[in-house]
């Protein structure tokens, strides 16, 4: 057993070494402290087609002011182009044309 006492205490104080290093830089890091992160809107999904007519897929919470405001077009215009189509009954998935 005496031949395992050396490696066996050597492997137990780089071990409390570790957890000292470790426990001590998490005192300190930034993730302790409230980070201010910044989203990134995402692009508009819009599928170009044949004959240049835009697709826009309806994403959760879209309604027709955000697509009209996510595609640079009006409201006005996207009834035009979606004449069966319910602006108060909108689907995720759902495809329309914006120009």
């Amino acid at each position: 057993m005496r031949q395992y006492a050396a490696p066996a205490a050597s492997l137990l104080a780089v071990t409390a070494a570790v957890l000292a290093i470790h426990y001590g830089l998490q005192q300190h890091s930034p993730a302790a402290t409230p980070a201010v992160t910044q989203t990134v809107p995402a692009r508009p999904r819009v599928k170009r087609t044949a004959a240049f007519t835009r697709v826009y897929i309806v994403q959760r919470g879209d309604s027709f002011s955000v697509i009209a405001a996510k595609t640079h077009t009006s409201v006005a215009r996207l009834e035009q182009l979606n004449p069966g189509v319910s602006p108060t009954a909108l689907r995720v998935g759902q495809r329309l044309k914006v120009k």
